[in-house]
């Protein structure tokens, strides 16, 4: 991989290009972490008052706890002032998926899927953050699982 860093006054924002001769799957992947590091960006307040910029990759999860909305990173938890629903609508072609009234989660930081409950699953998260799909959202859930498998094999 080369990397080429061009400083001209033509250019009045920051543009990163991906050139390759094919689409592949170190492109679609470098492409997709590029979105998710640069595309949108939240604010939050973690539990000692700072206030910090989130990017979406850094999120597993954003749910809803009282009146307040929380998102959760690796480690911490920040308080969000966006409303749940105004997150599906930003976060809707990206990794994060609505699976409860109360709850959106990043798909790639799902470390596992347990379905042994009937007519549900209950998702463990790569930081060991455990959570339930609701019933109507199973089957959405395994359909966009699909999907995302068939476009990393594509």
């Amino acid at each position: 991989m080369k990397i080429k860093t061009e400083i001209n006054s033509k250019y009045s924002e920051i543009e990163l290009h991906i050139c390759h001769n094919e689409i592949n799957d170190e492109v679609k992947n470098i492409s997709s972490e590029l979105h998710m590091m640069y595309d949108k960006s939240f604010i939050g307040t973690d539990e000692r008052g700072n206030r910090l910029v989130l990017r979406p990759g850094e999120i597993v999860a954003f749910y809803s706890e009282g009146q307040r909305v929380i998102a959760l990173g690796e480690k911490e938890r920040y308080i969000i002032s966006s409303k749940l629903y105004e997150l599906e609508e930003e976060l809707i072609k990206t990794y994060f998926m609505r699976i409860s009234k109360s709850e959106i989660v990043n798909i790639r930081k799902i470390r596992s899927l347990d379905m042994s409950i009937s007519g549900t699953i209950r998702i463990i998260m790569k930081n060991g953050h455990e959570t339930y799909v609701s019933r109507r959202n199973v089957s959405k859930l395994k359909e966009r699982l699909k999907a995302e498998r068939m476009a990393l094999k594509a």
